[in-house]
């Protein structure tokens, strides 16, 4: 319990605050893991192994319209995906597993993992605009991570607002792919990928903004040394 506690006053601030981290099922999965002697570190990669099959699954959709059950697939990938990040910041705390290159294999793998699947969702999508923003939501998902990490160490505060953080990315894509499975199960057509996509640039843009716009204030208030 007490390692527990001084976890929320070291971590908080370089951790995204989740109560899924309180819950029992995730308490569960920690300690199943942590009995397979999986390490943080290993977690991380793990992370970063869905995001790649989310992509490939993404990716290929187009060329196979015969088995719509590969948008689930990639659902699934990208759930796992946010499961191993959940995890492996849980395994680090319970087993007491923290090691010197964990903020590492905590951050790298994330903003390869976004990449991995919101590149590949503008492929999906398959128009030339469908492309372009899905590569526009993968740079701007590693500029708002970049504008976080620039506040923390000029402020020492993670900023984790949305209303396009990492969560909110992948709940899009999740919930896109599963209306896509829909659409195609029901012989139905409407650009839901692409809207979806406009969506993700949108939000992205607005946190951006609001994360640019929080350091600046911070920045201003601090007394003059």
């Amino acid at each position: 319990m007490m390692r527990h506690l001084a976890w929320m006053v070291d971590e908080n601030s370089a951790r995204r605050p989740l109560k899924s981290r309180g819950t029992t099922w995730a308490g569960t999965c920690s300690r199943v893991l942590l009995r397979l002697g999986l390490r943080p570190n290993t977690v991380s990669l793990l992370s970063l192994l869905f995001a790649a099959g989310a992509g490939v699954c993404l990716f290929l959709t187009p060329s196979l319209p015969q088995f719509p059950w590969i948008w689930l697939v990639a659902a699934a990938c990208v759930q796992i995906r946010l499961l191993c990040n959940l995890m492996d910041g849980m395994l680090a705390v319970e087993g007491g597993l923290k090691s010197p290159t964990g903020e590492l294999f905590n951050e790298l793998p994330d903003r390869l993992a976004d990449a991995l699947i919101l590149a590949p969702l503008g492929y999906a999508e398959g128009s030339a605009a469908g492309i372009a923003l899905g590569w526009a939501a993968a740079c701007g998902a590693i500029g708002t991570a970049y504008i976080r990490a620039m506040g923390a160490s000029l402020t020492g505060e993670n900023d984790f607002r949305g209303p396009m953080a990492k969560p909110h990315r992948m709940a899009t894509v999740t919930a896109a792919c599963i209306g896509m499975l829909c659409l195609e199960i029901s012989g139905q057509a409407w650009p839901l990928l692409f809207w979806a996509l406009v969506f993700i640039n949108a939000g992205i843009l607005i946190t951006g903004w609001r994360r640019v716009s929080r350091l600046a204030s911070n920045l201003k208030s601090k007394p003059s040394p």
